[in-house]
């Protein structure tokens, strides 16, 4: 009896040692060249198809453009806020279809104590004294559709697309509008809110212009 169990369990150990060793002598999996086994990154250059699925390769920039966040090498970043008028004295051309068409322009002019507004009609390239203040306005050129081009002002048409008054605002004498270093302050009627004089007491705004005849 002890015979055969001890002949059973010999057998049992042999057959055990066949298998572990059919299965050491297994030749191990070829790898094809680019071809990863899973969980693994590929080293060195990536070629199209190493990468493992799901995962993406970052394509070249286009010319000029840095990646989100970067900013080329030597490049600089400049913001413009849009109406923003140029620095230094400007030049204003009066376009022929334009020069001589508008005569005068209407103005607002309010009072932020009393809280009142009034309006004034006045020539365009006069001086107008507000009644009841100290203040002088200066009225320069009306451009019906104002264009800036650096430090060029136009006209882009003949049509108030873009009505824009020049002015210069003098207080006791003093000029106080527009800020030192600008020849000329602009009021627009579409936009009053770009560039407008500001005053603690009276505001000026621009309703339109006035044609001739």
């Amino acid at each position: 009896m002890k015979k055969g169990l001890l002949f059973t369990i010999c057998l049992l150990l042999l057959f055990s040692l066949q298998a572990c060793k059919k299965k050491e002598e297994q030749p191990p999996v070829p790898q094809t060249p680019g071809q990863l086994m899973p969980g693994q990154m590929p080293t060195g250059p990536v070629s199209p198809g190493q990468m493992p699925p799901g995962s993406t390769t970052p394509g070249p920039m286009p010319s000029g453009q840095a990646p989100p966040g970067m900013m080329p090498p030597g490049g600089s970043q400049q913001m413009v806020k849009p109406g923003t008028m140029p620095m230094g004295k400007t030049q204003v051309i009066i376009p022929a279809s334009v020069k001589g068409k508008w005569e005068a322009a209407k103005i607002v002019f309010e009072d932020k104590v009393l809280k009142t507004k009034q309006e004034y009609t006045v020539k365009l390239n006069s001086d107008f004294a507000v009644p009841n203040s100290a203040l002088k306005i200066h009225i320069g050129d009306f451009l019906p559709d104002f264009k800036m081009d650096g430090l060029t002002l136009t006209s882009s048409s003949t049509q108030p697309k873009n009505p824009a008054l020049s002015i210069r605002v003098f207080e006791n004498g003093k000029q106080i509008f527009p800020a030192p270093g600008r020849q000329w302050g602009w009021l627009f009627s579409k936009v009053p809110s770009i560039h407008p004089f500001e005053h603690p007491k009276y505001g000026i705004t621009l309703k339109e212009g006035i044609k001739k005849g």
